[in-house]
């Protein structure tokens, strides 16, 4: 490792440490490296760590690794360490993360084989890289093809694309795409399908030369250099095929899992057919030579199948059925001769049994005798110079030469079947150029290598010289071309080796020369070689073990060689007699390939040029018989030593094109890399070598400009200049001090390898710098963000903790007070309760004592009731006594009562007294307490005077009471003694009570009974009800559930049923636009081909030098679709003409081209051969009608004068009564002259003398009114004079005052003579007119009188031609006759109408003239009327009212397509004129033949004109205006015969005048519908032309240039530069874009195209954008990052934005970029999570899954701060994505072109009103 890049090796830094398993393996330093450190710390990706030392002698660093950012490039020299790992990491991540095959390494296309079928090879992939540059798009065998083919046609020079790598790489397929893209994109010179032979001859030559290997199942085993030519149009017009080795070995002997040949088993697999019965062939394991490998079957390949597909080939490439058998029974035949068994007869001779069963059906097959072939089978004839013997030998050599027959008929039925498939391939045509596909083997090593291997080393020998020697001068031209010194650089030169190999005295010399000796052998041959190269060689090595074997040093690897067999198989000898056998076969085809056996040259059919260029043919040269017995001897190194010269020479001759296949494994598992093997294959095809190359001088290559944008977070805003590469130059002298490690060129700038990864890390430390910086930045204010917002929360949760406590300290506040009131009250509450019931004690005792004194008083006075006087007094003083003691004592106690209360609350207050708020409130207590005592204390006083004064009231009423009662007793007494009487009524009273209680007992037993059965009763019915609700309520439920069931369902299925309908009627819409397309492309198939036709009809006529033929006339009478009569007219004029052609040039034409134009042209000559018939036939009758009446002329002759003389009559006598009608008009003119100007003959004559005459009488009677209106006006005066004395006059009287001035009145006296004298000089100019119009009906008499003489002159010429032609002339005459009659008629019509409305509106004039007069003479005062005379009123003359319609002659017709098509400039048309008026032209000339019921005229017209713009578009189909141009006219004339067709769909928007225009005699809706197809055509071909212009826009303006500055980086590229996205001159940007969509627009709108078809056009304007921007981005690694997406986004909405501008929003042209606007947001969107992928997978409803796996696997990071997409993701995505439904294709198909409709677009321009210009040159057409 070179020791300038120390300063790299600092901590974190990664290397590659050389590994056993993995070849290599990545660490990375956990300390600084030091200059003199002999050991290097280390950690691996695994996390161990790891001491790595250094080699002390060369005290080499290990390779750095790069970085992430530039893993996975397209092409491997933009890696900034070129070096193995890096080389083989690269590759490994591509092939196994994003499953990309297909890697740049310079000049070298590495291709690495999946063995797995990828959707990367279809033809939009083709048409996808078509027309790329190579490294625009992401590497792809497409790529190296498209370049070869570019390089051929701009450079002229021939191309080589050289395919190799060893068995199972891939090399067959590679070539056969590369042939398969050539085949596509540049198609045949004709239509002999060249292509498709070419392409066909692959599978035949897989079948013949491919088998299956341990290593490939498909391995070709023969080298094969196909040249294909193409002419100087570049397409492809033939192909030639040299074969190179091919293994016949493997035809006797198979390893173990290999097989023969596929063709022997695709035999076997269809041994059941009828065909091959004969054949007497079986299973592949009954036969010796495709058993051995015992595997016969490959899995997945149906080998029945596979023959099909074979003999499909040998068809289509010319080999008939019958060589295809003769070829199958030479190889059925071979299976049979490896079945016939040798025995031993002794030891030295051998036998074959009579009668083998096998070499019975060998000699039958190949029509040789039995006899002869077991003869010579076992026997061999020896000559010497006198004698010749025949000596058997033994079985083993009889065996060999068995099997050395069955190898040579193989290789010669390979060089047959070869030089078959080149002569199918050979074209007669000039070569111009070529380009050859070179498939040979790669470099082999094996355990055990023979000369098959050394051959094959040998040609990768002198090819891997022609490739370094290439890719040295290519270096040496760049350095050359940017002007950089250059210095040599030293590459492996594998010269020696050739040498060793091909010199003189070389190996293959010295295998010569031991092959010419009578004894040599392989171990003579080996000492030799021995003797030879061991000391003078330093390549050529001895095995230590072995004599037999030597080693050579190839430039890939040591290969050790077994010389065993050596020399046999350069012999490659095969016994003559049995040659001899075989060429005295019946069997033709065997002859016919042992026929040239002298002449054969190679058994492999490669022979040598005579010249340095290479033939198309590769049939050897006819020698001289002298000189085939010579070359006959030439052994098989020299056939191919001179085979491979021949090659070199080739491709030295060419520019060369490298593809290496690489195996990924040995396995064949899909996808999966094995490092070991990869590198050896790397090693050996030279891959590591060019990156070598690359490496030694400045590998890593920028433009100034890329380099700017790359580094210029580097640069400081001084040094940045206006000048890019002083900018470069100053930038890079302060950041690499080195001037060594850099070159400054003309356009580029060079660097040594690791000076891009010491920039990429001067930006990246930049970068992280500012990002660092920004995170600071962000952090501090993130942090201060959160600070503030905690400071912010902590305020509010101390401001809301703070109220919550002083809310609960006031709540606890209130609580207490509110407690303490409660307790107020309820101490309250308590005291007065008890106090109450104190008093009601007191009160109760002082009633009870009191009752007990008045019993005990009312005692005393019943016991001393007669002690009135003495007992009174002492017992009222006693009782006196007692009850003041009693009070007292009951005082006393109370007091004493209270007294303890009152201590004990005492004490309790003093208790609560010791609190200073509680003492203040029961101060406040007590003092309320003791007035309240004191109002007690008052209140007990007033009580007891109450109560005293109660007492004498009560002994007062004791007095009353006590008299009462005295006074009850003696009642009750009386009463006492009416109970008793009365006691004997109340014993029955009892009784009947008891009875009635009996009574009422019952009854209300039986009432409990009723009302307990009512109770049940009702809660038996209360339960039913309740019940019956439950039930009821259930069954509303229920009833509501199926209400809402119902209602479910019916929304259910109203909703699906609108879905289906939905669906139905999408899918309805779906199948119209398919069948539509499928309508527009069969449409446009036709007109290809139809213009194919003519093209080649052109040729033949050029080539046969044969004058144009002239016009045939065709019958009248054919149908008018103008499709099939054109093109039958056109087809039945070259049929004469080409006719005697093409018997001149049948020999000249191909075949099979001929037979192809025949079946596509088929209906076409039926229609016309069916329409020659029966022209041929109505000619015979007509032939036939003539001589029969040329046989009866004679007798007709006196009845046709007689019909002429009659005829003749009655023309004269209409002529006399014309002549009297006008006669007699003149003379109703002349006498009504001066009534009016109506015409002879009309209705309203009369009418209108009459009006006249009345107009003239009331005329004379104002005259009279007039001059008597002086008198009147009198008269009124003096009736009014008495009135002069009121206040208030009227207004009238004072105009009848002003009136009577005389001059006044002479003033109106002279206005009305004015009047009077107006009204006289339009009676005279009407008389005048009258006059003018009879001077004109004297002419149109005139005119009679010639058109008289006319008619007699034609029935003169009538009476001269043939009977049907005079009739026919009649007719056409009398048609012309009543047409023009018709058209007199109507004008005159129309002028009398005119006429008419003149008239009446004069006569309106007039009288209303008068009557304002009257009025005015009445009303007018003297003041008011005005000097000024009345002067005459000029009324003007209207212009002739027009119908629209446009005359012209015959003649005239070419002249009107001429000036109105062909040479009209759209330009001037669309700027100055209406849009569309070509298309009103010509529907007004073709108005006018309908108008006069010309079918002819209308035919001819309509077929000029779409013969005319199919002749204008095909010559100018590539200017955008003209086509658009001529899509509007095409559509207005369309819409023209829609609108004016007389159909009521199409008249519902027009107008009564519009609607008079209508077409009234031919239904056009035949040429209606071939007008159709013409603007379908002409609208593709505008989609054409707009797509070849907007497509080199598309991907510079939508994917490559900045719009937004500064977002994307630009990385690294390698050798295959890619476009820049920094827009230079020249480069199209999106305003570029935009403009050109600008400039489509507005051409449509000035042609005046519908406004949907505009629409239509947009959608597919934007479809192609979308599509081709989405195809390039799917198909490009370096666009698939977020900086991209940002930028694809931004663009689109440019464009919805320009959408907008337009108004075309509702056009559907959004949505069709609805697939690009989602694979942007999937570019920028996060894909790490699951939720991510849900994400991504609703969101991409428009990509398929293939895109959206393929977007997600080139995604790449621009930056390193970017991450790429992981395995797990994508997996994940392609799991969630799998139920898909959709089309497996990965690009989308630019050419879709959506189905075009033409809606109905009715025009409201009247067609009178139309004025056509001069500068259109078609004055001859005459408006009607």
């Amino acid at each position: 490792m070179n020791q300038e890049l120390d300063f790299m090796f600092v901590k974190y830094a990664r290397v590659w440490i050389p590994d056993v398993e993995e070849v290599w393996k990545s660490a990375e330093l956990t300390k600084d490296y030091r200059h003199g450190d002999g050991v290097l710390q280390l950690q691996l990706e695994d996390g161990k760590e790891l001491e790595y030392k250094l080699d002390p002698k060369t005290n080499n660093l290990p390779h750095l690794r790069n970085p992430d950012i530039l893993v996975g490039e397209n092409d491997l020299t933009a890696l900034s360490y070129l070096h193995e790992p890096a080389v083989l990491h690269n590759l490994k991540v591509r092939f196994t993360d994003s499953k990309l095959i297909y890697t740049y390494c310079g000049i070298v296309l590495v291709a690495i084989n999946p063995y797995e079928t990828l959707p990367i090879y279809g033809t939009d992939i083709i048409y996808a890289y078509s027309g790329q540059n190579m490294g625009d798009m992401d590497p792809h065998i497409f790529a190296v093809a498209e370049e070869a083919y570019k390089q051929m046609a701009r450079d002229e020079r021939n191309q080589s694309i050289i395919v190799s790598g060893e068995s199972g790489a891939g090399k067959t397929v590679s070539a056969k795409y590369a042939m398969r893209y050539f085949a596509t994109v540049s198609g045949s010179a004709s239509e002999a399908n060249v292509e498709e032979k070419v392409l066909a001859s692959n599978p035949i030559m897989e079948s013949i030369g491919n088998a299956k290997t341990t290593r490939n199942d498909n391995s070709s085993r023969f080298g094969k250099y196909i040249e294909i030519g193409f002419d100087k149009k570049y397409r492809i017009i033939g192909a030639n095929m040299r074969t190179y080795l091919l293994e016949k070995s493997r035809v006797v002997f198979q390893a173990d899992e290999e097989r023969n040949y596929h063709i022997f088993y695709q035999l076997c697999a269809s041994a059941h057919l009828p065909e091959f019965k004969a054949l007497k062939l079986g299973k592949a394991g009954e036969f010796h030579y495709t058993k051995q490998g015992k595997n016969p079957v490959i899995d997945g390949v149906d080998d029945a199948k596979e023959m099909s597909t074979t003999r499909n080939a040998f068809t289509l490439l010319g080999i008939n059925e019958s060589y295809q058998l003769g070829l199958f029974q030479i190889l059925a035949s071979i299976l049979h001769l490896g079945n016939v068994e040798v025995k031993d007869r002794d030891s030295d001779s051998s036998i074959i049994p009579p009668n083998n069963g096998h070499l019975s059906v060998f000699c039958e097959l190949m029509g040789v005798t039995y006899q002869d072939m077991s003869h010579w089978l076992c026997h061999k004839k020896l000559k010497t110079a006198t004698e010749t013997y025949i000596k058997p030998v033994p079985k083993l050599q009889a065996i060999n030469a068995r099997d050395a027959l069955a190898k040579h008929i193989y290789a010669k039925l390979f060089n047959w079947i070869v030089d078959h498939v080149n002569k199918a391939l050979h074209s007669t045509v000039k070569q111009h150029s070529f380009i050859g596909v070179l498939d040979i083997y790669g470099f082999e090593t094996f355990e055990i290598n023979s000369f098959e291997q050394f051959c094959i080393n040998y040609a990768n020998e002198k090819l891997q010289q022609q490739f370094n020697m290439h890719v040295f001068k290519l270096e040496q031209e760049e350095y050359m071309k940017e002007q950089i010194p250059w210095t040599l650089i030293d590459f492996y030169d594998n010269q020696p080796c050739i040498n060793l190999i091909e010199a003189k005295m070389g190996i293959l010399d010295l295998l010569d020369e031991e092959c010419k000796m009578p004894k040599g052998s392989d171990d003579s041959w080996a000492q030799k070689l021995y003797n030879t190269h061991l000391k003078t060689c330093a390549l050529f090595e001895k095995p230590r073990m072995s004599n037999k074997a030597f080693i050579i040093q190839h430039f890939a690897d040591k290969v050790e060689y077994q010389c065993d067999g050596f020399l046999e198989k350069n012999k490659d000898t095969v016994n003559e007699e049995q040659i001899h056998v075989l060429k005295a076969s019946k069997f033709d085809l065997l002859v016919e390939l042992f026929r040239d056996e002298e002449k054969a040259t190679s058994p492999t059919g490669a022979a040598p040029a005579t010249g340095g260029r290479t033939r198309l043919s590769v049939k050897p040269d006819k020698n001289k018989p002298g000189q085939a017995s010579k070359e006959h001897k030439k052994t098989v190194g020299l056939q191919f030593r001179n085979s491979l010269q021949l090659l070199m020479e080739t491709l030295n001759a060419t520019t060369p094109h490298y593809v290496r296949c690489i195996k990924p494994n040995d396995y064949k598992y899909a996808f999966t890399f094995d490092p070991k093997r990869a590198v050896q294959q790397l090693r050996a095809c030279g891959v590591l070598e060019t990156i070598r190359i690359s490496a030694a001088g400045f590998p890593s290559r920028w433009t100034y400009q890329e380099f700017f944008s790359r580094y210029r977070v580097l640069m400081k805003q001084k040094d940045v200049l206006t000048d890019r590469k002083m900018t470069c130059k100053n930038v890079l002298e302060k950041l690499v001090q080195d001037p060594d490690k850099y070159q400054f060129g003309k356009t580029k700038i060079f660097f040594r390898a690791g000076q891009v990864a010491y920039l990429e890390k001067l930006r990246a430390d930049k970068l992280r710098a500012a990002c660092i910086r920004i995170q600071k930045t962000i952090r501090c204010w993130l942090a201060r963000k959160k600070y503030l917002r905690m400071k912010h929360a902590a305020t509010t949760i101390q401001r809301y903790v703070r109220g919550y406590q002083a809310r609960c300290l006031a709540k606890f506040l209130r609580r207490t007070r509110a407690a303490i009131i409660i307790q107020k009250y309820q101490r309250m509450y308590v005291q007065r309760t008890c106090y109450k019931r104190k008093q009601a004690a007191a009160l109760a005792m002082q009633c009870i004592l009191r009752a007990y004194m008045a019993r005990q008083l009312y005692k005393s006075l019943l016991r001393e009731h007669k002690a009135i006087i003495i007992q009174k007094m002492v017992r009222g003083w006693l009782a006196r006594q007692w009850f003041k003691r009693s009070l007292r004592a009951i005082v006393y106690l109370q007091c004493c009562i209270r007294r303890m209360r009152a201590k004990r609350e005492l004490k309790k207050l003093k208790i609560e007294a010791r609190s200073v708020e509680h003492f203040k409130k029961l101060n406040i207590g007590m003092e309320n307490k003791i007035m309240q005592l004191q109002r007690r204390i008052d209140e007990q006083n007033k009580e007891n005077r109450g109560l005293s004064e109660r007492l004498n009231s009560l002994e007062v009423s004791h007095a009353a009471e006590s008299e009462r009662l005295r006074v009850e007793l003696t009642r009750l007494r009386g009463a006492e003694e009416d109970a008793k009487n009365n006691a004997n009524k109340v014993t029955s009273l009892l009784e009947e009570v008891e009875r009635l209680r009996k009574d009422l007992q019952n009854t209300q037993k039986e009432k409990k009974a009723i009302e307990d059965w009512a109770r049940t009763y009702q809660d038996e019915m209360e339960q039913m009800i309740s019940e019956l609700k439950e039930q009821n309520h259930l069954l509303k439920n229920e009833k509501n559930d199926l209400n809402r069931l119902i209602q479910e369902q019916s929304q259910q299925w109203k909703e699906k049923m609108q879905r289906a309908l939905k669906e139905e009627t999408e899918q309805l819409e779906n199948d119209l636009n398919e069948e539509r397309s499928r309508y527009q492309n069969l449409l446009t198939e036709h007109l290809r081909l139809e213009e194919k036709y003519d093209d080649l009809k052109e040729e033949i006529t050029l080539a046969v030098n044969i004058p144009k033929p002239g016009h045939r006339r065709t019958d009248s009478t054919h149908s008018s679709n103008e499709s099939e009569c054109t093109y039958n007219s056109e087809f039945a004029e070259s049929e004469d003409g080409t006719r005697g052609g093409e018997d001149a040039i049948k020999g000249i034409l191909d075949m099979s081209l001929f037979l192809k134009l025949q079946k596509r042209v088929s209906e076409l000559e039926q229609e016309k051969q069916s329409l020659q018939n029966e022209l041929d036939r109505r000619e015979e009758q007509f032939q036939r009608a003539r001589a029969r009446d040329d046989e009866e002329h004679k007798k007709a002759r006196s009845a046709e004068l007689e019909y002429e003389s009659l005829k003749r009559q009655e023309l004269e006598s209409e002529n006399k009564k014309l002549k009297h009608d006008l006669n007699e008009m003149r003379q109703s003119l002349r006498g009504s002259a001066e009534a009016g100007s109506a015409a002879p003959g009309s209705p309203a004559y009369t009418v209108l003398l009459d009006q006249l005459n009345a107009s003239n009488e009331e005329l004379e009677v104002r005259k009279e009114e007039v001059l008597i209106l002086r008198s009147q006006l009198v008269s009124q005066k003096e009736a009014m004079q008495h009135k002069e004395t009121m206040t208030e006059p009227l207004p009238y009287i004072e105009d009848v005052q002003k009136l009577t001035d005389a001059k006044e009145i002479s003033q109106a006296y002279m206005g009305l003579k004015d009047t009077n004298r107006l009204l006289e000089s339009q009676l005279q100019a009407q008389r005048r007119s009258h006059e003018n119009e009879v001077e004109v009906l004297r002419g149109e008499l005139q005119s009679v009188k010639e058109e008289n003489n006319r008619q007699q002159q034609l029935l003169a010429q009538n009476l001269q031609l043939p009977p049907e032609a005079r009739i026919e002339a009649s007719l056409q005459h009398e048609i012309t006759r009543l047409t023009n009659e018709n058209l007199d008629l109507m004008e005159q019509l129309e002028k009398q109408d005119k006429t008419v409305r003149k008239l009446k509106k004069q006569l309106k004039v007039f009288a209303k003239k008068i009557n304002d007069l009257e009025g005015g003479q009445m009303d007018v005062s003297p003041g008011q009327t005005t000097d000024e005379p009345v002067h005459p009123v000029n009324i003007p003359r209207r212009e002739k009212d027009f119908q629209g319609m446009l005359e012209y002659k015959k003649e005239d017709e070419l002249k009107l397509v001429k000036n109105l098509i062909l040479e009209l400039k759209p330009r001037g048309v669309a700027v100055n004129l209406i849009p569309g008026l070509p298309a009103y032209i010509l529907f007004m000339c073709l108005r006018h033949a309908d108008y006069i019921n010309d079918d002819q005229k209308v035919r001819s017209l309509l077929t000029s004109v779409i013969n005319s713009i199919k002749k204008i578009l095909k010559k100018r189909g590539d200017d955008f205006e003209t086509v658009s141009f001529w899509l509007s006219n095409t559509c207005r004339f369309l819409h023209c015969l829609k609108q004016y067709s007389g159909d009521e769909q199409f008249m519902k928007h027009n107008t009564t005048k519009q609607n008079d225009h209508c077409l009234s005699n031919f239904d056009l809706a035949e040429y209606r519908q071939v007008l159709s197809d013409l603007a379908i055509q002409i609208y593709q071909q505008l989609i054409k032309c707009m797509e070849n212009i907007l497509q080199p826009m598309i991907v510079s303006g939508m994917l490559e240039h900045e719009t937004i500055q500064g977002v994307s980086g630009v990385k690294p590229t390698g050798l295959r530069k890619r476009t820049s996205s920094i827009a230079d001159e020249g480069t199209y940007t999106l305003d570029s874009i935009i403009r050109q969509l600008n400039s489509f627009h507005s051409i449509m709108c000035q042609h005046g195209t519908d406004p949907e078809l505009i629409k239509q056009v947009v959608k597919q304007q934007f479809y192609i954008i979308g599509a081709v921007t989405l195809n390039n981005l799917l198909l490009r690694k370096d666009m698939c990052s977020w900086s991209k997406g940002m930028q694809i986004r931004y663009n689109v909405s440019q464009l919805e934005e320009w959408l907008r501008d337009k108004n075309l929003m509702t056009c559907g042209a959004k949505e069709t970029l609805e697939p690009l606007i989602q694979a942007a947001q999937l570019l920028q969107v996060k894909k790490k999570t699951d939720e991510d992928a849900e994400a991504i997978c609703s969101m991409c409803n428009s990509l398929s899954t293939a895109q959206i796996v393929k977007v997600l696997n080139l995604y790449t990071p621009v930056n390193a701060f970017e991450e790429r997409v992981s395995v797990l993701f994508i997996r994940t995505i392609q799991t969630r994505l799998r139920d898909r439904k959709e089309s497996p294709q990965l690009l989308m198909d630019t050419k879709l072109i959506y189905p075009v409709t033409f809606p109905f677009n009715p025009s409201s321009l009247a067609l009178e009103t139309i004025q056509i210009p001069s500068s259109l040159n078609v004055g001859f057409l005459t408006r009607v």
